[in-house]
């Protein structure tokens, strides 16, 4: 996220009407044409300070992160906002300058993208585009992001709101060199794969008991549940596993892809997270290396993984929310973009 300084965003939108004096941003919902304009900006907003960190930039690969920004704008395009001005050299007279994408999972908000060009930064659009997407203050409703552990100014920013930075999410990546060090499933505990769950058409028995088992374990370690985020993984070709105890009770799920992409996991008990991590990088062979992100307070994942062979990968990302909603032993999410 890349929110200027000296701005504090209110806790509530209210609407700007768009078209507002001559060469003044305006606000409007992003366009589905547009999602690759606002990965530039997204990729651009990064590379603007990782660069002065010496750091690796973004490559211009955007195509994963596109998807990304689609699914956040089918599930809630009132929350997916951008800020543009006027550009006569643009076939419809501006240009895309700024955005912010949340979402809405049941009593939880999670603003998943704000970024603003570095040209246009302090300039009130951060404030403006989060005014925008933001829910009102309540005792219902969660509020929570995640934030580049580089970025201080902005880490305070959401900490003045509330929304304070509590837990860091470590990128690990690599292949499990020593895998066993994962230790192995309990005697009794069976993965099975989502397809082999899911047979008939959606709504049928077994595909409405693979949800009802999927929303119990989310409900249960993140505090909310999500199926529209699972409907996208399966998009995205990353294979799931329900994993029973010996009396067939569900105790577990992960996913895995071949993009090197694992998660999310959620598990009942903390102690099944490094055999189910285990089981997960050795059911996938990606087609380079695996990619995890890791909650700072899943040591029975963080632990086993460093010891397997992979590696910390640049700086941790820093979960902010105002109130407790999960317990983050037991969950790995999605990304920092999408829990």
């Amino acid at each position: 996220m890349n929110w200027p300084a000296e701005e504090t965003p209110p806790a509530e939108a209210t609407p700007t009407p768009v078209g507002s004096a001559a060469g003044d941003p305006a606000f409007r919902p992003v366009r589905a044409d547009e999602l690759a304009a606002c990965a530039e900006i997204w990729r651009h907003g990064i590379n603007d300070y990782v660069g002065r960190l010496n750091q690796p930039e973004v490559p211009p690969e955007t195509a994963p992160i596109v998807r990304l920004y689609g699914h956040l704008q089918s599930t809630d395009p009132e929350r997916f906002v951008a800020a543009v001005v006027p550009d006569g050299a643009q076939p419809d007279g501006e240009r895309i300058v700024a955005f912010a994408a949340a979402v809405m999972r049941e009593r939880l908000w999670y603003l998943s993208m704000l970024f603003v060009l570095p040209g246009y930064q302090r300039a009130g659009l951060g404030r403006s585009l989060l005014a925008r997407v933001a829910p009102a203050v309540d005792a219902a409703t969660i509020r929570a992001t995640a934030t580049d552990s580089a970025q201080p100014i902005a880490n305070a920013l959401y900490a003045s709101l509330g929304i304070v930075p509590r837990v860091p999410l470590l990128n690990l990546i690599g292949l499990p060199e020593r895998g066993g060090v994962f230790g192995e499933l309990p005697s009794g505990v069976h993965p099975t794969a989502f397809e082999e769950i899911a047979t008939g058409p959606p709504g049928g028995d077994g595909h409405r008991g693979l949800v009802d088992a999927i929303d119990a374990l989310d409900r249960d370690t993140l505090g909310v549940a999500h199926p529209m985020d699972h409907r996208f993984l399966g998009q995205e070709g990353r294979r799931g596993w329900l994993y029973h105890g010996p009396d067939g009770r569900p105790l577990a799920y992960g996913y895995a892809g071949e993009s090197g992409r694992v998660g999310p996991v959620a598990v009942l008990d903390e102690a099944l997270m490094a055999p189910v991590l285990g089981h997960l990088t050795s059911a996938v062979t990606p087609r380079g290396a695996f990619a995890l992100w890791l909650p700072g307070t899943a040591d029975r994942a963080v632990v086993p993984a460093l010891q397997a062979g992979f590696r910390l990968d640049q700086f941790p990302v820093l979960l902010c929310w105002d109130r407790p909603f999960a317990d983050l032993s037991r969950y790995l999410p999605i990304s920092p973009g999408l829990l």
